[in-house]
């Protein structure tokens, strides 16, 4: 138990308060960081308990023990997986415990994610409640990435993340779980961003072996869309996953310049395309020339990405077909048509034209993307200066942080007062190269002055 204003006792209070700094100040301080609070639970535990994935990794990095038995006779990994958090459960996750070996808690904790999937949130809480009114269910971010639902019944709370707890747990079992069975979990919930896809999406990543690789990308011929999505993601997340397998690119690129021919369905076609893209391949622009006039504007958006090229210069077939990107009625393609455009010397003024407007876009979105696009734009024209100026007056910080960073690579005299508009930034900011633009525009100014200053006296 921590004594009273000890060490402990500051643990604890900066756990529930969810500083992970303060932790892992105290940690190097001495703090132990197995620290129990008055109900004999540690540290740890609270963490788990608040769904605080930043502290529970920090204690477990401070030495905290997540095999340390309770007073209940659970441990805080046992927590973790009771508690749906996959973010949780892998802050809380020892890699160097060997949960393969007989003696190991693994087959326990994967028949407790297990039930948990198997049964499903709401019939678990009512089995432990045994209260058979309806669960309340919100949507809540498990980490910066994903989501996941939290359920509440009966005064208990758990996130919905079994799934992917599971699947995690059986690699760290190694327990070779079929390819289909880990993929059926993905789509169960069909969004990419949720906690069981994207777990299955990286432990499939990071098997290696050909039969797994074959395995997930036979399902780009599965009935469902959704299977076919999880493919398409799969191939674009090797796309910056995979660069050192002796073979990146080769397979992927085969598969999906195939595919972006054959593929029916438009949302998964837009997938496909923007797989396709992340990758060199010599028949990327004759896929991106297929389908700039489609009707889909979501596959439309991920065309202009295929004429991008390495000295930046499209074939005139894929300047006629950004040209026409560019003048597009969905403003999602207009903006990426433009940014592609911006590289090439005939392109660039049409895609000015095609930008100014939109910088006044009532849409926010729109409007900051336009500026965004504008201010890193090698057009030096006096009409994107302006305009850069007149962004000034947005009410969104970013946006006049980006006018500002603009006006200063253009060296433009405007600079210092547009900086000054931006108003203070907060946290967060530290390493942004928009602010440290000015410094370089002061350096600049210095060195153009120097030698006027010598010829002068």
């Amino acid at each position: 138990m921590a004594e009273n204003g000890g060490p402990g006792v500051r643990l604890l209070a900066a756990v529930r308060a969810g500083d992970v700094e303060r932790v892992q100040d105290l940690l190097g301080e001495g703090a132990d960081p197995d620290t129990v609070d008055d109900d004999g639970l540690p540290a740890l535990c609270v963490a788990i308990a608040a769904y605080d994935a930043p502290v529970a990794h920090a204690l477990v990095e401070g030495g905290a023990a997540p095999d340390r038995v309770l007073p209940d006779g659970t441990t805080p990994l046992w927590r973790a997986v009771d508690g749906g958090s996959h973010a949780v459960f892998e802050a809380v996750l020892d890699p160097e415990t060997p949960l393969w070996l007989p003696e190991s808690p693994g087959a326990a904790l994967i028949a407790l994610a297990a039930d948990w999937y198997g049964t499903g949130a709401a019939e678990v809480l009512r089995r432990r409640t045994g209260t058979t009114g309806p669960v309340t269910a919100v949507r809540v971010e498990d980490d910066e990435y994903d989501w996941v639902d939290e359920v509440s019944l009966g005064g208990l709370v758990v996130r919905a993340g079994h799934g992917a707890i599971l699947s995690t747990l059986e690699a760290a079992c190694r327990v070779p779980t079929p390819v289909d069975e880990l993929i059926a979990r993905a789509v169960r919930q069909p969004d990419a961003e949720h906690v069981d896809w994207s777990a299955v999406r990286w432990l499939l990543v990071r098997r290696h072996d050909d039969a797994s690789w074959s395995a997930v990308v036979a399902h780009r011929h599965h009935p469902d869309p959704t299977h076919r999505r999880f493919v398409a993601d799969y191939l674009r997340t090797r796309s910056f996953c995979d660069v050192d397998h002796p073979r990146y690119g080769k397979r992927e690129t085969e598969i999906l310049a195939a595919w972006s021919a054959e593929e029916t369905d438009s949302g998964v076609l837009a997938e496909v395309l923007g797989a396709f893209t992340e990758y060199e391949h010599d028949g990327l622009a004759a896929a991106g020339l297929r389908h700039a006039g489609h009707p889909d504007p979501r596959v439309r958006r991920e065309v202009p990405y295929a004429f991008l090229t390495n000295d930046g210069s499209p074939s005139p077939a894929g300047r006629e077909a950004l040209l026409a990107l560019v003048r597009d009625p969905d403003p999602e393609v207009r903006l990426r048509a433009c940014w592609v455009s911006g590289g090439d010397e005939t392109l660039r003024p049409e895609a000015t034209r095609a930008l100014l407007p939109m910088t006044e876009d009532p849409d926010p979105a729109v409007h900051r993307r336009a500026t965004e696009i504008l201010a890193a734009s090698p057009d030096r024209t006096p009409a994107v200066a302006n305009a850069l100026t007149a962004m000034l007056d947005s009410d969104d910080q970013l946006v006049r942080l980006e006018a500002a960073w603009g006006l200063a690579r253009r060296d433009d005299p405007r600079t210092e007062e547009a900086y000054e508009r931006v108003g203070p930034l907060g946290p967060g900011f530290e390493h942004d190269h928009r602010p440290g633009e000015l410094l370089h525009y002061r350096w600049r100014r210095q060195d153009a002055e120097a030698p006027a200053s010598a010829t002068a006296s």
